[in-house]
């Protein structure tokens, strides 16, 4: 990911969203979160178990926040973390018929304010 961690460039939700459109067969709920110190700075397409997904890229001081989103079947949920894998903290939830997976070197602390954010912020 690192050589190539943005396909779309912007902290403005109203570009990041509409570049989706075409590339996958759903649309991803893109927020702006830059009043929770959580600032969106743009997107990128990603593959997962073979299925395209859209990676929504968030900031939070120097750590990058990797937000992976794609449709599901399961019930709402709220945030759970899980055990730390090589370094990355990780937290998963669901909520709109969509599966959420967020991914990044912040603290578990930090990574779950910023789900719950995610959860808690209108689109």
């Amino acid at each position: 990911m690192a050589d190539h961690m943005l396909d779309v460039v912007s902290t403005d939700q109203h570009t990041v969203k509409p570049w989706f459109n075409g590339k996958l067969d759903f649309s991803p709920p893109v927020k702006d979160l830059g009043a929770q110190a959580f600032p969106l700075i743009g997107g990128r397409l990603d593959y997962i178990g073979g299925r395209s997904v859209a990676a929504l890229i968030y900031q939070h001081h120097k750590h990058v926040i990797n937000l992976f989103i794609w449709p599901a079947n399961e019930k709402d949920s709220k945030p759970a973390a899980f055990v730390p894998i090589q370094g990355y903290n990780v937290t998963h939830w669901s909520e709109a018929e969509m599966t959420f997976w967020a991914v990044s070197d912040l603290n578990e602390k930090e990574l779950m304010e910023f789900a719950q954010d995610f959860k808690g912020v209108s689109p």
